[in-house]
C-alpha cells in the first residue's frame, strides 16, 4: 500500500488498526483526528496526524488526496447522548461523507468498521453475516446509527465502490482510553463497583485480533461482503469469573433481576437528562442486556484467517492497561 488513511485512531479499535499498519510497514500511515481529541498514545506510533472531521467534507477530501487505502473505523460509541442526533450526524452522515470523498479520490479499497449491532440474531443461537436486525433489536440511537451507516456502506459497494465491511463483536484489550462501554464494565469490576450481574451474554474478542482482521479484510475480503470479527460467546457471569482469575478481585455472586436493573437504569438515565452528565447505568444498555448477544465468526476465520487469541489473554491486557495507567485509582 502507499498512503493509508485511518479514521478513529484516537479511539480503541482505530488505535490498534493504525498500530498494526505501522508495525507491518504496510505504507505511510495518516490518521484523521479532530482538533482537541486526545492523541497521546497515537503520537507514540509515529504516524502522520491530519486535522479533520467527518462532518466536514472538505477536510476529508484533503486527507484522502493520494490515498490508496482507507480504514474508516471512527464512530461515536455511546449508549447515551443528551442529543441523539449527534450519533446520526457522526456515524451515518459521517460515513456517507467519507465514502463520497473516497470515491472522488479514487481510493483503491475501503475497509468500513461496522458492528455486530448491525447484524441480526435469531431468537436462539448465534447471529451471522446473513442476517439483518429486526426493528426490536435496534435499541437506542447507537445501534440504529450503526445499522444505518452500514446500509450506506452497502449502497456504495452496490454502486461499484470497493468497500469491505467488518463487524467487530465486543473487543477487549489494552488502550481502551476513553473507555468504551465494555471497558467501563471492566473498570467497574476492578474498582469494586459491580456488586451484582445480569443474566446476559456477549461475544468477546481480543482487540488486536480485530485490528488484524481489518488488515486481512483489505488483503482477502470480497467487496460488498461483511465479516464478523469475534471469538468466544460467554455469559456475563463467565466473563466476570474470568476477570476475577486474571485480576485477583472477587467476582459478584448475586444475580440481579431484570426489573431491578431496568428501574436503576431508568432512574440513572432520567437524572442524566436533567444533569447533562452521562448515566452510570444507561437504560439502553440495560435493554440490550435483556438478550444474549452471541455471534459466529466462522466466515472471518475461514475466509480471512482471523486469529483467535484466548479471551483470557485479552482480558489480562485490559486489566494491565487500566492498572498501569491510573484508571483504577
Amino acid at each position: 500500500m502507499g498512503k493509508i488513511l485511518v479514521t478513529g485512531a484516537t479511539g480503541f479499535v482505530g488505535y490498534h488498526v493504525a498500530k498494526k499498519l505501522v508495525e507491518g510497514k504496510r505504507g505511510e500511515v495518516f490518521c484523521l483526528a479532530r482538533p482537541g481529541s486526545e492523541k497521546k498514545f497515537l503520537k507514540n506510533l509515529g504516524v502522520n496526524i491530519l486535522a479533520g472531521d467527518l462532518r466536514d467534507p472538505q477536510s476529508l477530501s484533503r486527507a484522502l488526496e493520494g490515498a490508496e487505502a482507507l480504514f474508516h473505523v471512527a464512530a461515536d460509541y455511546r449508549l447515551w447522548a443528551k442529543d441523539p442526533d449527534e450519533l446520526i450526524e457522526s456515524n451515518v452522515r459521517g460515513t456517507r461523507n467519507i465514502l463520497e470523498a473516497a470515491r472522488a479520490a479514487k481510493v483503491r479499497r475501503t475497509v468500513y468498521t461496522s458492528s455486530v449491532s448491525a447484524v441480526g440474531r435469531p431468537e436462539h443461537g448465534s447471529g451471522d453475516e446473513s442476517m439483518d436486525p429486526a426493528p426490536a433489536h435496534l435499541i437506542g440511537p447507537y445501534k440504529k446509527s450503526k445499522y444505518l451507516a452500514e446500509l450506506e456502506a452497502r449502497r456504495f459497494a452496490r454502486e461499484g465502490q470497493d468497500v469491505v465491511i467488518v463487524n467487530p463483536s465486543t473487543p477487549v484489550g489494552s488502550h481502551d482510553v476513553k473507555p468504551t462501554p465494555t471497558g467501563k464494565l471492566i473498570l467497574d469490576f476492578l474498582r469494586g463497583k459491580m456488586p451484582a450481574y445480569l443474566d446476559t451474554g456477549l461475544n468477546l474478542v481480543d482487540v488486536e485480533d480485530v485490528a488484524e482482521g481489518h488488515l486481512l479484510a483489505w488483503e482477502k475480503g470480497k467487496a460488498g461482503e461483511r465479516y464478523i470479527l469475534g471469538n468466544r460467546n460467554m455469559t456475563l457471569k463467565e466473563i466476570l469469573d474470568m476477570l476475577s482469575r486474571v485480576s485477583g478481585r472477587p467476582a459478584p455472586e448475586f444475580k440481579i433481576p431484570y426489573w431491578a436493573a431496568y428501574a436503576a437504569g431508568f432512574c440513572s438515565t432520567a437524572w442524566a437528562g436533567i444533569s447533562g452528565q452521562p448515566p452510570g447505568i444507561p437504560l439502553d444498555g440495560v435493554k440490550m442486556a435483556r438478550e444474549t448477544m452471541f455471534y459466529r465468526s466462522d466466515k472471518a476465520v475461514r475466509e480471512l484467517g482471523l486469529p483467535q487469541t484466548p479471551v483470557g489473554t485479552a482480558l489480562e491486557k485490559a486489566v494491565r492497561f487500566f492498572r498501569d495507567n491510573g484508571y483504577c485509582g
